[in-house]
C-alpha cells in the first residue's frame, strides 16, 4: 500500500503475486478507518483509493472480504452503538410509501435504457441467473431461471398472469411465449415499463401482454399466477405483510404465487450502508424469518421454499466483466465516478454471494393445500422442457440503443 507522500506498507506473508493499492490524498486513510465498509466504497469511486494494475477493484474485494470471511479471522464486529445506530437508520430508510417507493425506484432504475444493454443478457433480466452448469452463458442461465419459475408457477392456456415489478418485460413475454398467458406486468420506472411495451408491440402481442406504470398496491382484479422477481428488496421490512396481505387479495383461490428475493442467509439485520446511499435507497435483503412470517401473519400456505445459494455469484461476476468492457462508453454516458461506482456495486454484491452470507428464496405460495403435485419432481421436470425449448433467444426483441 502506498500512501499519499509515498510511504510504502506491506502486509501478509510474502508468497503469491502481490497486489497494490495507493491512495491519492492525505486524508483517505482516516476516511476509510472511520466507516469502512462505507468509506472504502466512496474512497474507490472518488478516485481516492486506487489499485494498480494488473489488478483491479475485483481482485481487491473479493480478497479483503475473503479474509475477513475466513476461520480464524482478526476481524472483529462492529461497536455496539455503531450497530444499534445502523439498525435504527436502516430500519427508517424501509418507510417506503408509495410516493417514496417511486422516487427511490427511480433512483436506480431511472438509469437510461442504454445503460444497462450493455452488461444485461439480450432479454435484459437484471435479477440472478440459473446456472444448471457454471460453463454456461450468462443468456443461457437467464432462460433457464425463466423456465425454473414457469415450472413454479405450473402455468397453462389462458391464464391471467401478473408479474410485480416487470422489469423490461423478458418474463412476461415468455409467459406469453410459452403458454399463451394473458400477462400484466406493472413496474414504477418509467422507461422499463415504456420498453417493455415496445417489445410487446414489436411481438405482435400488446393486446395480451400489457405493461402499466403502476404501484402493486393499486393494482385491482384477480390473477390466476402471480410472479414477483427481484421486487420485495425494495419494499423494507415494514411492508411485507401489506405485499403477502395485498397479493393474497389478487389471487384466485387456486392460484400460485412465486417470490423470488435476494436474501440473508442468517438473522434479520441492517442491509450494507453504502448500497442504501448510493444504489438502492430504501431496500432490505430479508432473512428468511422475515419472510416466512409475512406468509404466516396473511392466511398464504407455502408449498416450496427453495435456497439458490451461488447463482447469482456466477451473474455479478459476468455483469462485472461486461461493465468493465464497456468502461469508455459508461464513462462518456455518466463520468469515471459512475463507472467506478457501478463496479464497487457488482463486486460488493457478488463477493456478499460468494462467502455465503447472501442468497436467493424462491417463496412458492398457495391459499388452497391440494392445487399443486405432493412432490417436487414436476418442477425439475417441466423446466428441462422448457429449456430445450430455447437454445438461443432467438424470438426476443433485440434492445434497442
Amino acid at each position: 500500500m502506498t500512501d499519499h507522500d509515498g510511504t510504502q506498507y506491506e502486509y501478509g506473508d510474502g508468497s503469491g503475486e502481490p497486489m497494490r493499492i495507493r491512495f491519492t490524498d492525505k486524508g483517505t486513510a482516516l476516511h476509510i478507518a472511520k466507516n469502512p465498509r462505507l468509506g472504502a466504497g466512496e474512497a474507490y469511486m472518488d478516485g481516492r483509493l486506487v489499485v494498480e494494475p494488473p489488478h483491479d477493484v475485483r481482485d481487491f474485494v473479493l480478497y479483503i472480504m475473503g479474509q475477513g470471511n475466513r476461520e480464524g479471522s482478526a476481524f472483529k464486529p462492529r461497536g455496539l452503538l455503531r450497530q444499534l445506530f445502523d439498525k435504527l437508520e436502516s430500519r427508517l430508510d424501509q418507510i417506503n410509501f408509495i410516493s417514496r417507493s417511486s422516487k427511490n425506484v427511480l433512483h436506480h432504475y431511472g438509469l437510461n435504457r442504454q445503460f444497462y444493454e450493455l452488461f444485461l443478457d439480450v432479454d435484459r433480466v437484471y435479477s440472478m441467473a440459473y446456472f444448471r452448469d457454471p460453463a454456461n452463458s450468462l443468456e443461457r442461465a437467464q432462460i433457464d431461471k425463466k423456465a425454473l419459475i414457469a415450472a413454479k408457477l405450473q402455468l397453462g392456456p389462458g391464464m391471467r398472469v401478473l408479474d410485480i415489478g416487470c422489469g423490461w418485460g423478458g418474463l412476461g413475454l415468455y409467459f406469453h411465449h410459452h403458454f399463451g398467458c394473458e400477462v400484466l406486468g406493472v413496474s414504477l420506472a418509467p422507461d422499463q415499463v415504456a420498453f417493455a411495451n415496445e417489445r410487446a408491440a414489436a411481438a405482435g402481442v400488446a393486446d395480451k401482454v400489457k405493461f402499466q406504470l403502476m404501484d402493486y398496491r393499486d393494482v385491482t382484479g384477480t390473477f390466476d399466477r402471480i410472479s414477483s422477481v427481484g421486487m420485495i428488496e425494495h419494499l423494507g421490512a415494514p411492508h411485507y405483510k401489506e405485499y403477502f396481505s395485498k397479493t393474497h387479495s389478487l389471487l384466485a383461490e387456486d392460484g400460485v404465487m412465486l417470490t423470488h428475493t435476494i436474501g440473508r442467509a442468517g438473522e434479520p439485520g441492517p442491509t450494507d450502508k453504502w448500497a442504501r446511499t448510493y444504489i438502492f435507497p430504501g431496500h432490505h435483503l430479508p432473512a428468511m424469518s422475515e419472510v416466512l412470517t409475512a406468509t404466516e401473519r396473511t392466511g398464504w400456505k407455502v408449498a416450496d421454499f427453495e435456497i439458490l445459494r451461488t447463482h447469482y455469484a456466477y451473474t455479478l461476476a459476468e455483469w462485472y466483466r461486461r461493465t468493465t468492457l464497456h468502461q469508455a462508453e459508461i464513462t462518456a454516458m455518466f463520468d469515471a465516478r459512475m463507472f467506478r461506482m457501478w463496479q464497487f456495486y457488482l463486486v460488493g454484491a457478488e463477493q456478499g454471494f460468494r462467502s455465503g452470507n447472501l442468497v436467493n428464496f424462491h417463496v412458492q405460495t398457495v391459499k388452497k393445500h391440494g392445487v399443486l403435485p405432493m412432490t417436487r419432481d414436476y418442477i425439475q421436470q417441466e423446466t428441462a422442457r422448457l429449456a430445450a425449448l430455447d437454445e438461443a433467444p432467438q424470438w426476443h426483441l433485440e434492445p434497442k440503443g
